[in-house]
């Protein structure tokens, strides 16, 4: 059975705790906006030189599917954040157009498993993201890979003041 509470990440020693959405300020999360919760913890980091978004994803019982598994639309939502978030930290203001998630194994509650997320291209406004869930082990859990387009500056801005006026 899961914990009820999400566990700290236990990560490597040379991860710094990062914030992918420095742009937006303040704001709720869907996917990692109750850290403390019993549903997710989402906890992001970066290695020195490293292009590569690294996550700790834990799932509790708030996230529960079948039972005592996570829900295929938590680790879903999980992927599509990291894949954001690797955009959104290389200053690609990114909204998802397209997303496509193999789930190779399922993803038992009170796991706390590691993402990684990473830009694969660049054209023009759109932007093609990977991410990839694992275990301790190493094996693959879930992959995903996304189409993102850029948001143009007045819709940014737009989304900025929506924000501000909260």
């Amino acid at each position: 059975m899961s914990p009820a509470r999400a566990p700290e990440p236990a990560v490597a020693s040379d991860w710094t705790p990062v914030d992918p959405f420095p742009a937006l300020g303040r704001r709720r999360s869907f996917i990692s906006g109750e850290p403390t919760g019993d549903r997710l913890r989402l906890a992001y980091f970066r290695r020195p030189g490293d292009p590569i978004l690294y996550a700790k994803a834990w799932f509790g019982p708030g996230a529960e599917g079948p039972p005592d598994i996570a829900h295929g639309g938590a680790i879903f939502g999980v992927l599509d954040e990291v894949m954001g978030g690797c955009c959104w930290l290389s200053g690609l203001h990114v909204v998802a157009a397209r997303l496509c998630t193999d789930f190779k194994h399922v993803v038992p509650l009170g796991l706390d498993t590691t993402c990684e997320g990473w830009i694969e291209e660049v054209n023009g406004r759109k932007v093609t993201a990977r991410a990839r869930m694992y275990d301790d082990a190493g094996a693959v859990l879930a992959e995903s890979d996304g189409l993102f387009i850029v948001l143009e500056a007045a819709q940014f801005a737009e989304m900025k003041n929506r924000l501000e006026q909260r």
